[in-house]
């Protein structure tokens, strides 16, 4: 039981994945088929397991899913708290950059450099759902390579909010050809560092990619008020005309 709730913890197993046979896990851990199968019972009775009839047990799909809650429902209703979130973000993925350009085996960089290269076949495909999908998966390779287990859970319990925030940012952004290059760019960048074992460099990486994404959105945000203010100028003098 203990093996099996590290698995989960540490990224081995993730929500939604299916457990593998109990032989399987008896060989694995050295014991008994019915010492697998109370594991399994009381990793279900503690809501980290759901057992199907006939198809086996699997890893709880909402596992985290605690912190999306209405809070987080406002934050993607209130335009003005997208800062707030990049703010976060500077931390979260700052941290995370850090520690996988530190930390990262081999196997950690070869999911990451996989995930980069699904996102560069969508960003030429102009693929915009499956790219955002990318985008997101990229980041949480990187966070599930910190071997950190707070850090990996916080993105993925955060994944609805990210992608959503993501899909938002890219929405804006991509109509402009050279800013989605320029994003491509600082993703690439950002590989680099961290199959280079370059952890400042990494977390550096992280930060100016977040603020290019931050400075395009106040731009775009300013540029909308200067519009917004001309159309009333223009409707105002019609008026009184």
């Amino acid at each position: 039981m203990q093996q099996l709730e590290t698995m989960i913890l540490e990224g081995a197993l993730q929500p939604g994945q299916r457990l593998p046979p109990e032989r399987e896990l008896a060989t694995r851990f050295e014991v008994s088929r019915p010492s697998v199968r109370e594991a399994i019972q009381k990793l279900a009775a503690k809501g980290l397991l759901v057992s199907r009839q006939g198809g086996g047990s699997f890893v709880t799909e909402d596992l985290g899913a605690g912190l999306s809650d209405p809070l987080l429902e406002l934050f993607k209703t209130h335009p003005e708290s997208q800062y707030d979130l990049l703010e976060f973000r500077h931390a979260l993925e700052g941290v995370s950059a850090y520690y996988a350009a530190l930390r990262s085996t081999p196997a950690d960089k070869a999911t990451i450099q996989t995930c980069f290269e699904r996102l560069q076949q969508f960003h030429e495909e102009k693929a915009f759902d499956k790219e955002v999908e990318a985008d997101v998966e990229f980041h949480l390779a990187i966070a599930a390579a910190t071997h950190n287990v707070v850090l990996l859970h916080m993105m993925r319990a955060l994944f609805t909010l990210l992608r959503q925030h993501i899909w938002d940012n890219l929405q804006q952004i991509y109509p402009t050809g050279e800013m989605r290059a320029r994003i491509h760019e600082q993703h690439h960048l950002l590989l680099q560092a961290i199959l280079r074992a370059e952890p400042e460099v990494a977390r550096q990486a992280a930060h100016d990619h977040l603020a290019f994404v931050e400075e395009v959105l106040m731009e775009q945000g300013r540029e909308r008020t200067r519009l917004e203010r001309a159309l009333r100028r223009s409707n105002l003098n019609h008026d009184t005309a």
